[in-house]
């Protein structure tokens, strides 16, 4: 009989889940927002991971029902106004880690992911050590991933420059999460780092053109990070190449992302101190980013 009873409570406690996900999942698309949003919203509430969710018991008491059904009803409607659900739930995946983020610093997009790869890649043209500095880096996503990722098989002098403060905090509390070798420099990526050369230069810098339509999320991340200038948004990518001239020895690799239409823009940008320019396809099959070599 107990184990009966025991049963019927653990079905009882699922059944709950299904009815919030259900509630979530209608709620978010009145607004067009993705299922699986509801999910990552629920599994924050309680405590879990998303695939706990479905597969293991969550077992709730009575007073802890209540509390989880409010919290969700909050958490839906912060979704609801807009606010990403990374905000929301202080995390957001990329490649093979979990980044804290939060009003202040750009979302790392799963498009971006990419980019690492080919530079991953690349790194085996160079001679360990190999100095890498990442422009604009934001949450360090970029950074930490290579860092991460080359650790015990490649000698990786990292270096992370921002200039935002409200980025910076996000970008030293994933370096302390992830527990990485990568040097913090906060300035201006127009004159950080004078007379310094390295071998490697990533840039995610900010492209939209001023002006440009964007879905909602997008109003409340840092317009600094997003909008690169008038007419084609170029203005703030050019102000990037500059700075990887600087940057970059002879021989040494560019790997700048960009919008689907700035690829020629680019590479016309790149050609006068460039070779080896390739323009690169995300995971949805559009034109991404862009690797060059510098001219020896």
């Amino acid at each position: 009989m107990l184990c009966l009873k025991q049963t019927k409570l653990r079905n009882w406690h699922q059944v709950i889940v299904k009815e919030l996900l259900k509630l979530g999942k209608d709620q978010l698309s009145s607004k067009n927002i993705a299922p699986v949003e509801a999910e990552l919203l629920l599994a924050h509430v309680l405590g879990v991971n998303r695939m706990e969710l479905h597969g293991r018991i969550i077992e709730l008491s009575g007073d802890e029902e209540i509390e989880t059904r409010e919290l969700f009803n909050q958490v839906l409607a912060e979704r609801l106004t807009g606010k990403p659900t990374q905000y929301i739930v202080a995390s957001a995946p990329f490649r093979y880690l979990e980044y804290e983020v939060g009003p202040g610093v750009l979302i790392p997009r799963p498009e971006t992911e990419s980019l690492v790869d080919e530079v991953l890649h690349q790194l085996h043209t160079f001679a360990d050590p190999v100095s890498l500095i990442d422009l604009g880096s934001g949450s360090g996503a970029i950074a930490i991933s290579i860092a991460s990722e080359t650790a015990g098989k490649k000698v990786v002098n990292v270096i992370a420059v921002e200039k935002s403060e409200a980025a910076i905090k996000w970008l030293e509390k994933n370096i302390a999460k992830h527990d990485v070798s990568v040097r913090v420099v906060q300035g201006d990526v127009a004159n950080a780092l004078k007379g310094i050369k390295c071998d490697v230069v990533i840039a995610n810098p900010p492209y939209l053109p001023d002006g440009a339509q964007i879905p909602e999320e997008l109003n409340f991340e840092p317009s600094v990070a997003l909008f690169g200038g008038p007419i084609n948004g170029m203005s703030a990518p050019a102000i990037f190449i500059t700075a990887a001239v600087r940057l970059l020895k002879p021989g040494g690799l560019l790997a700048i992302e960009h919008n689907e239409l700035q690829g020629p823009l680019i590479a016309a940008e790149l050609a006068p101190d460039f070779e080896s320019i390739a323009c690169h396809r995300d995971l949805t099959d559009r034109p991404r980013f862009t690797t060059a070599r510098r001219r020896i």
